[in-house]
């Protein structure tokens, strides 16, 4: 059978063919609870010839359930291979181990392979081996002990053990002669056969006391003295009792294989001698230590992977920082590297190290994962801390540079005792590099802020200087002024000094070197003066619109800025000249950027000698004849970088030749206003034309003065001629021509003299119904219609001598508002009765 169900738990070890029952033997330990006896074990073993009582002896030593023999159904074996049992009772555990016979006749006398196998296992893992034997074989030569004898000393020498083991010979059926008598005997015998051993020359002459504890006992025989027998047995109980304390049958615990590596040991010790090796048991302690340790790390490795604490652990580190974390972590690491020395403390100290700190070492690596998370988690918070810590102070209006250092010392400590409390006390693990990574995201997002609050403060800056200038400098180039670049310059620099004083307050929060605050106070003088180079250019390319405005201006009024009145007076080539200089102005100003503090240029001088100086004919003639050397003629100016010119000298001329077409006009129609004017108000005729009509009309004059009716019919014809005068706008009709001004009149003169005789007739009739004072009221009224005839005959020929120096239809731009108002007072004067 392979298990009992007894509570020795007796168990076939290896069967009689040498198979060895590991399920057995793991039930066994499990059953009896061996694994937890550490060292605190002993191991019992008992050889003997066959059908010697050795079961027997076993069951009631120990009180096992051994199989025995039946005697009544004579001899024969019993116990085949090797058979372990717990010994009932004893304390500390104590486990027996029966072996198969010697000389037995079922293998024969030349099968004895087995014997010595088995006789070296039980040497190798017990502690205490019992030599049964009978008391009539002591002092004989050929006793059936000899050969068992020589075998145990034989495969001792294959055992390379630092510790003694006990032979315990028990003298089986002893006879009246006294123990005292027969120790000495068998000792001797033992001795023999122990010098009688072949031995290596290592232990040519090692005395058998190294090796061995000899101890001698002796019983009575079971069969007749069945009584005395027991009590014997009881009193050989007592001695195993506390066998391994030292003095003990089982005192010498060097090389002692640790009670949960009892399987692993005796399973290589079988196959070791299986296999027909030498068996050297300090190698073979460092091998099962090194096996059962490796269990035992493995077995605390998966318990600490699916452990509810580090599992919880894990999980909360997913998510964020866990307060705490390195003193939870390392109390779930100690509880198992704990266990794992409760567990290996029996072990080869060596190999219990290495591999505690190999268990250590896995143990880390699992749980290094959560730890970088957990610095991760621990980074990101420190970062968008400094961020929204940052961000208030800046707000605050603190400085930047100090709210940088303040923020970044403060949140870099926080770090500091968050990483100490991740720590985990088993590991020297560094949280440097997540450090050195925290500090560069912090530096770099300082960096960026700084870049963004630089730019806003440039932009803002920029904006304040597009404002200050734009405008200004847009004024200064309309108005045409005599300093109109010194203006500029002077404006550009008290804007800009401002702007950059304003700067350097600003950043002076940031502590910026020098060098960078030298850049961007450069680099704002550099917009400014941009600012004010791309305006010129601007205003370089309306330069003609300027020009005709500012000669219009200038030749359409006096100096009171009044609308001039061409009455003929005026010197209109002194005006235009006037006129033309300051257009002239204009341009050279826009000719060419002039920012810098340096001598002044020659280009308004060179454009005056060449426009206003020189009249166009002669400057016509001269570009034909001397053309290249007209200072014109070239793409550059005298002194003026190129970078700076905005109009080339050849474009001043196209532009000059432009300008003067535009105006020609003007300036004929001012003429042509002149001399209408000079027409309307010259209604005599010559001196001699006067006194010939005097000399020539004297008859008619008496005629006249003698006949009075002559004077009120001249009269009334006078008023007839002057209403229709008036009706038809006559002067007005011959102000574009004397051909338009016939052509008008004569479709109007019919319709005129309807109109009025119409009037007249209505007048008539309402005049014959009232009395004589009506008719005094009627011509009352005739009177003051003749005078204010008269007096809008007087303002038409006034406003006919106004200027008028726009043309219809072609430039309305610089047509003159006299005109226009002339226009629109004629319409009521149409309406005269």
């Amino acid at each position: 059978m392979d298990a009992a169900t007894d509570d020795c738990c007796s168990t076939q070890l290896i069967d009689g063919d040498g198979a060895f029952n590991v399920s057995g033997l793991d039930h066994f330990i499990r059953t009896v609870k061996l694994a937890s006896c550490g060292l605190s074990y002993a191991v019992v073993a008992i050889m003997g010839p066959q059908s010697s009582g050795k079961s027997t002896l076993m069951n009631h030593l120990f009180h096992t359930r051994f199989r025995e023999m039946d005697a009544f159904k004579g001899r024969s074996q019993t116990t085949k291979g090797i058979w372990i049992a717990k010994c009932m009772g004893i304390e500390p555990c104590t486990i027996a181990m029966d072996l198969e016979g010697t000389d037995g006749r079922e293998r024969g006398e030349d099968d004895t392979a087995f014997e010595k196998q088995s006789a070296l296992f039980a040497l190798a893992v017990s502690d205490i081996v019992l030599i049964n034997m009978w008391c009539h074989d002591i002092g004989r030569e050929q006793a059936a002990n000899k050969p068992l004898l020589k075998t145990v000393f034989q495969v001792m020498m294959r055992l390379f053990s630092p510790r003694k083991t006990t032979l315990l010979f028990v003298i089986r059926d002893k006879t009246r002669t006294p123990l005292e008598n027969l120790e000495p005997i068998l000792r001797e015998d033992i001795q023999k056969i122990w010098d009688a051993v072949p031995k290596p020359q290592a232990h040519k002459h090692t005395p058998l006391s190294e090796f061995f504890n000899v101890e001698v006992t002796a019983l009575s025989s079971y069969e007749d003295k069945e009584e005395k027998f027991k009590e014997e047995v009881a009193q050989l109980r007592q001695r195993f009792f506390n066998s391994i304390a030292p003095g003990g049958l089982a005192g010498d615990r060097r090389g002692v294989v640790p009670a949960s590596g009892f399987s692993i040991s005796a399973q290589q010790i079988w196959k070791v001698i299986r296999e027909n090796k030498d068996l050297d048991l300090p190698a073979h302690k460092v091998m099962v230590a090194t096996v059962r340790c490796e269990e035992i790390a493995d077995e605390k490795l998966g318990c600490l992977r699916s452990d509810e604490g580090w599992l919880e652990l894990e999980e909360a580190v997913q998510s964020g920082p866990v307060r705490g974390f390195g003193e939870k972590l390392s109390s779930i690491i100690d509880a198992y590297l704990s266990q794992y020395d409760e567990e290996a403390i029996f072990f080869d100290e060596s190999v219990r190290n290495a591999k505690r700190k190999q268990l250590e070492s896995k143990a880390l690596d699992f749980v290094y994962p959560a730890y970088t998370t957990l610095l991760g988690h621990l980074r990101s918070k420190a970062v968008d801390d400094f961020k929204a810590k940052l961000e208030q102070s800046l707000n605050n209006g603190e400085g930047f540079a100090s709210s940088v250092r303040m923020w970044t010392e403060s949140i870099m400590l926080e770090f500091e005792k968050a990483s100490a409390d991740a720590a985990v006390r088993q590991a020297s693990w560094s949280a440097s590099k997540v450090r050195d990574k925290l500090h560069r995201d912090i530096e770099s997002h300082a960096s960026s802020v700084r870049s963004a609050k630089l730019s806003e403060i440039t932009t803002k800056f920029e904006k304040q200087l597009a404002k200050a200038l734009t405008e200004p400098v847009e004024s200064l180039f309309e108005a045409g002024g005599k300093d109109t670049w010194v203006s500029i310059r002077k404006l550009l620099k008290r804007e800009t000094e401002a702007a950059v004083s304003e700067l350097s307050d600003c950043i002076s929060g940031f502590e910026l070197d020098e060098e960078t605050v030298e850049r961007m106070q450069q680099s704002l003088r550099d917009y400014a003066k941009q600012i004010v180079e791309n305006k010129a250019k601007e205003e370089s390319g309306k330069i003609l619109i300027r020009m005709k405005d500012r000669f219009s201006t200038v030749f359409n009024h006096d100096a009171d800025s009044l609308p001039r009145v061409w009455t003929g007076k005026e010197d209109i080539r002194a005006i235009t000249k006037d006129a033309r200089s300051a257009s002239l102005k204009l341009l050279s100003d826009m000719a060419a950027i002039r920012l810098e503090d340096e001598k002044p240029d020659r280009i308004e001088n060179v454009l005056h000698s060449s426009f206003i100086d020189r009249p166009a004919g002669a400057i016509s003639s001269q570009n034909r004849i001397e053309g290249p050397t007209d200072p014109l003629a070239s793409s550059t100016w005298e002194e003026v970088h190129p970078k700076d010119t905005l109009i080339t000298p050849v474009q001043c001329k196209s532009l000059w030749r432009q300008f003067q077409g535009e105006t020609e006009y003007t300036v004929t129609q001012a003429i042509s206003a002149q001399e209408a004017y000079k027409r309307s108000n010259n209604w005599l005729p010559p001196p001699w034309a006067i006194m010939a009509m005097v000399i020539l009309g004297f008859n008619e004059f008496m005629l006249l003065l003698k006949n009075p009716l002559y004077l009120m019919v001249i009269f009334v014809a006078y008023l007839i001629g002057k209403a229709i005068w008036v009706q038809m706008d006559i002067p007005g009709e011959f102000r574009h021509g004397a051909l338009p001004g016939l052509l008008s009149l004569s479709s109007k003169f019919v319709p005129t003299i309807m109109n009025i005789l119409k009037r007249l007739a209505e007048e008539a009739q309402a005049n014959s119904t009232p009395g004589g004072s009506e008719s005094q009221n009627a011509n009352s009224r005739i009177s003051s219609n003749q005078m204010q005839h008269s007096d809008r005959v007087s303002s038409t020929v006034s406003n006919a001598s106004v200027s008028s120096v726009g043309s219809s239809g072609v430039d309305e731009e610089y047509s003159s508002p006299n005109l226009t108002q002339r226009r629109r007072t004629n319409l009521p004067e149409a309406e005269f009765s």
